[in-house]
Formats: structure tokens, C-alpha cells, sequence
């Protein structure tokens, strides 16, 4: 089973962001909190890596159905979504499949909010 769900686009790395950010928004989505790993391992380490940034996305309803079947569920949110731009300079986007990441939790409300929220993501990958 593969934990992410991932589209390789022929847009530049900032245009991808942009048009992930969007096609989150569309199916529900916010973003809390946006990672430069390029930059932060700059800052951090002094060394180069390629663009990487990571969205932490949230669905608020969902995230609250998630939150109020399972009280540690949090440990596991906000979902991950990658855009990154590889050594040939093409970029991918990449969802986290929440299915795989909770399969550990056995929690059959859970998995109910986690087919919802891997059907959502889907669909913004697929969008893009």
C-alpha cells in the first residue's frame, strides 16, 4: 500500500504551489502551515537542497469528525502535501493518503473521516 497519492506536473515549482493551494481550497481545504525545506536547511545546516515545500493542509469538519473519534488523532494532522521539484527539474505534487497513515489507529469512525479526507485529496491531485 503507498502512503501518498502523487501527480508529476510539466508548470514551474511556484505555479504548482499556487495551483495546489487552489485545488485544495476547492475541495474544503486550508493551509496552516507552509515548510520551505529549502530554505530551512539553509538556515539550519548551511546546505543546498532542491525546492521542497511542504503544506499543511486541514479540512475543518473533517478534522473535527477525526478529532472527536479518536483524541490523539491530532499527532497525525494537519495532512501533508508536498510540492517538490527534482534534480531534472521536474516537479511532483504529492498528497498524504490518510487511510496508511491512520491504519494503526482502529477506530472504525476514524476510518470513515480517513476515506472522506483520502477521497478529497485525491481529488485535488488529480485537478492539478
Amino acid at each position: 500500500m503507498s502512503y501518498h497519492v502523487s501527480k508529476k506536473l510539466d508548470i514551474p515549482f511556484e505555479e504548482a504551489i499556487e495551483k495546489t493551494t487552489a485545488a485544495l481550497k476547492e475541495e474544503g481545504f486550508g493551509i496552516l502551515t507552509e515548510i520551505d525545506i529549502k530554505a530551512t536547511l539553509k538556515e539550519k545546516l548551511d546546505v543546498d537542497f532542491r525546492k521542497y515545500q511542504i503544506l499543511g493542509a486541514c479540512n475543518p469538519p473533517l478534522a473535527h469528525q477525526a478529532l472527536t473519534a479518536e483524541e490523539h488523532i491530532g499527532l497525525m494532522l494537519p495532512c501533508n502535501v508536498i510540492v517538490q521539484e527534482h534534480e531534472n527539474g521536474e516537479v511532483e505534487v504529492s498528497a498524504v493518503d490518510p487511510i496508511a497513515s491512520m491504519q494503526a489507529v482502529e477506530n472504525e469512525e476514524l476510518g470513515e473521516v480517513a476515506k472522506k479526507v483520502q477521497g478529497l485529496l485525491s481529488k485535488v491531485i488529480d485537478s492539478i
